[in-house]
């Protein structure tokens, strides 16, 4: 039986750290996944409005088989600059692919769009997040804050704010899978206008508030809720995340995980994956558990990858908090 990690973070896979950096006026901020080893990467990107750094070198065609640290950012394509703090960061600590006597870290971005929702982004000539993605490595560990957190901070759903969101799965055979994202989407994590989670049927232990699915249905469940339709919501969107497990894999199978979890998005957000999301997922492979994966093993290691992505989906809504110029509740009952 599958069962949560001890943190039910992705940091339950072995070799991972994950440092945040956030600045509560901007209303935005940045979180990295460091591996404390070089680990196997791929990509999946099924969104139609993606903004990214350093991508197209995880196709398994590439020859780069390995990342120092992934990088997920508010922003929109300012964000792109945190990679450029963590690859600094990174460097300082000797960290990188080796070009005969340099090191360049590897370090692929992914951004979400916040710049539209309360916070204050008149920063001057420069972002500021060339030095949240420095900060944020610099605050790697193996615990961290969720919800409004990092590259949550500003984050928004058509319903309730969104967040940084984490959870982990240990399965039969030992192996671990984890995932982070930042849950930023066009649609809704919940079902209609409930407070009820589209990921309840993958809950554990009331992670996300232990309400399970709404009985009777709602006879309107169905119909879209979209972020601010009809005003500038072609831009305010995108979920974000890091899949990873200690299983040993190929650049080819890394990416097949971060196909599978995808189905976490689908099954956590209604709709997902729309042209105006730049919905991706990062896969990441550590290897620690030095476990290689059958064909029929990975089948439980993919439904893993999506069941694990659609509760740590649930758990970013779930966790955020309130804040000065909100544009929407948090999902957290008052009182």
């Amino acid at each position: 039986m599958m069962r949560a990690g001890t943190r039910n973070s992705i940091t339950d896979v072995g070799g991972l750290k994950v440092g945040n950096a956030e600045d509560h006026r901007l209303k935005s901020g940045v979180s990295v996944v460091v591996c404390d080893q070089p680990a196997v990467a791929a990509v999946q990107v099924l969104g139609g409005a993606p903004g990214t750094r350093e991508t197209d070198l995880l196709e398994p065609h590439n020859t780069v088989q390995t990342v120092d640290a992934i990088v997920l950012s508010g922003g929109s394509a300012f964000g792109l600059d945190a990679a450029s703090g963590a690859q600094a960061a990174l460097r300082q600590m000797g960290r990188g692919f080796p070009v005969g006597n340099l090191r360049i870290p590897i370090v692929p971005a992914a951004i979400l769009f916040d710049l539209i929702n309360g916070g204050d982004k008149d920063w001057g000539l420069y972002p500021p997040y060339r030095e949240l993605g420095y900060a944020a490595v610099q605050a790697a560990a193996l615990e961290f804050s969720t919800g409004t957190a990092g590259a949550g901070t500003g984050a928004l759903t058509a319903t309730f704010k969104g967040g940084l969101g984490t959870a982990s799965t240990i399965l039969d055979n030992g192996i671990t899978v984890g995932a982070l994202v930042a849950v930023n989407a066009l649609g809704s994590a919940t079902i209609g206008d409930t407070r009820h989670f589209w990921s309840a049927p993958f809950e554990e232990k009331a992670e996300f508030g232990g309400l399970g699915m709404p009985h009777p249905f709602p006879k309107d469940a169905r119909d879209l809720r979209i972020k601010f339709r009809g005003r500038q919501s072609q831009a305010q969107n995108t979920t974000i995340a890091v899949i990873a497990t200690d299983a040993v894999l190929t650049k080819a199978e890394a990416k097949r995980l971060a196909i599978a979890a995808h189905d976490g998005f689908s099954r956590a957000l209604w709709p997902s994956h729309t042209p105006l999301d730049g919905d991706l997922v990062f896969a990441l492979a550590t290897g620690t558990a030095k476990k290689t994966i059958s064909v029929e093993d990975f089948i439980d290691l993919g439904a893993a990858a999506a069941s694990t992505m659609a509760r740590a989906i649930a758990r970013g809504v779930h966790d955020a908090t309130p804040a000065e110029n909100d544009p929407l509740p948090v999902w957290a009952p008052k009182g």
